[in-house]
């Protein structure tokens, strides 16, 4: 990985490791992210089911955050929440919260499970080297599919299926959307789509022709990390491929994780207007 675009995932700041404090799943941060920002949200869970669940994949038991509207689960839409390369701390549990709010089954699974804990680490480069490198496509891949089983298997209507993600988790939304035809639409929020995190997989250029649902793609024109015009080849290659449905979007001055507001690098007005944006697309393509 490129350094610049190391030093876009996260400022280098000090961190101390008393503050990262973790019971479960989706509660407290990453380690390589601390200190936290006085600008982040909490939403409260009046009205909301949420909590660690087990999904089998396999023999293997993935954890997973969820929520939906308490009391209901049956019927429900269908949103996947994929996390950057910290893993599924608070503030990825937080925006599951967002979408049960809005009616949504939201379900974060914690993909690097089996590489090791992401949260635990202090540096982002060694945490790419040791963790995220590791997970390969097919493994991710393969637990959505899990994943998307599960909410099915609970009631939901995974024929309303959706999936959104930031950073690695946007190109991983990217890819599963080429994977699984049954993903009606997909919010991908600034992720790489010129290069992969696992050797010998393929990038989301790749695969771009096999795109069958609405692809919304939120970017920062300030990215250090994914330039402007690998952005711009992604969209014209979804074009190419007779994906009309599909629109890119970039904010002029942002930064790389605009959304994230647990970080200095978030920025209210975009992230706002994203978030608008990712569930007014939702609605519209059969999602909702």
């Amino acid at each position: 990985m490129l350094q610049q675009e190391i030093d876009s995932l996260v400022p280098a700041s000090a961190y101390s490791r008393r503050r990262f404090v973790r019971t479960s799943l989706g509660s407290g941060f990453a380690a390589a992210v601390l200190p936290v920002t006085a600008q982040t949200i909490k939403t409260d869970t009046g009205g909301v089911t949420t909590g660690e669940v087990t999904i089998p994949v396999g023999d293997f038991k993935l954890p997973a955050f969820r929520a939906h509207p308490e009391g209901r689960v049956n019927g429900l839409p269908v949103v996947l929440v994929i996390s950057e390369i910290f893993g599924v701390h608070e503030h990825i549990a937080d925006v599951t919260i967002r979408f049960a709010k809005l009616g949504y089954l939201a379900i974060a699974p914690e993909l690097f499970v089996r590489q090791g804990d992401a949260q635990s680490y202090g540096e982002v480069a060694k945490l790419i080297a040791e963790v995220v490198s590791k997970a390969s496509d097919a493994q991710v891949m393969g637990d959505l599919d899990a994943t998307v089983a599960w909410a099915k298997a609970q009631g939901a209507d995974t024929s309303k299926l959706g999936i959104t993600g930031f950073c690695w988790g946007g190109r991983t939304t990217l890819m599963y959307a080429a994977h699984n035809p049954g993903v009606k639409a997909a919010v991908a929020w600034y992720g790489p789509v010129a290069r992969s995190y696992h050797p010998g997989d393929r990038t989301a250029l790749d695969v771009a022709g096999q795109i069958k649902g609405a692809v919304l793609g939120l970017y920062g024109g300030a990215d250090a990390g994914i330039p402007n015009d690998t952005v711009e080849k992604m969209r014209d290659a979804l074009k190419a491929a007779g994906n009309t449905r599909s629109e890119f979007v970039i904010y002029p001055d942002t930064p790389h994780a605009f959304h994230a507001d647990y970080r200095p690098s978030y920025r209210k007005e975009q992230a706002e207007d994203g978030w608008k944006r990712a569930t007014a697309w939702f609605k519209a393509h059969g999602v909702g």
